[in-house]
């Protein structure tokens, strides 16, 4: 970051920035899933209310894993399901930094280095076959079945016309056809 020498604020304003380092679409998006869950639950009830951890870390990880699966947008927020687990840590950071956390985690393990000892046994397997190059299969490999592709409901969905089997789009809004994304 460049400073101003005929500036002193920018010197002392700079040291203050932490706003100016968070994607404010992110933070907007955020707001909707909170906005979501005061219209719900009540604004800010979790301060008031308290809350358990694993409710929020199933919430979290619960988003996280329908994303990494293939389903982008949550079905009853129509909100994205990254914005929800960022939603669902919010709330749970901010129970731990207002006293509001029942913290119902299981006991400690005892070897606190085992995921040191799971990402040593990775790299060996990783090394073991660095000579294989199979194909690795990625998002973009799903669902491609007669030119339609299936973004959000994690399953192909059609119906059968005739003896061809056609998505059903005005059913499943969410159902894309190839032609509308040139790029793929």
């Amino acid at each position: 970051m460049e400073l101003k020498d005929t500036n002193p604020k920018d010197a002392i304003g700079s040291s203050k920035s932490i706003l100016s380092n968070v994607p404010m679409q992110v933070i907007y998006e955020a707001g909707l899933g909170m906005l979501e869950g005061s219209c719900k639950y009540g604004r800010y009830n979790y301060r008031v209310a308290g809350v358990r951890a694993s409710i929020y870390y199933e919430a979290a990880v619960g988003h996280m894993n329908q994303w990494w699966e293939g389903e982008d947008i949550d079905a009853d927020s129509g909100l994205s399901h990254v914005t929800k687990a960022i939603t669902s840590l919010i709330v749970l950071r901010d129970a731990m930094l207002n006293d509001m956390l029942t913290d119902d985690r299981p006991p400690s393990v005892k070897n606190t280095a085992w995921i040191k000892d799971l990402r040593q046994k990775s790299k060996e397997i990783i090394e073991k076959y660095k000579d294989h190059k199979p194909k690795q299969y990625s998002i973009a490999d799903t669902y491609k079945d007669d030119n339609i592709y299936n973004f959000n409901l994690g399953m192909p969905v059609t119906i059968t016309v005739g003896e061809k089997q056609q998505p059903d789009l005005d059913k499943f809004p969410l159902l894309r056809r190839a032609s509308d994304f040139p790029n793929q």
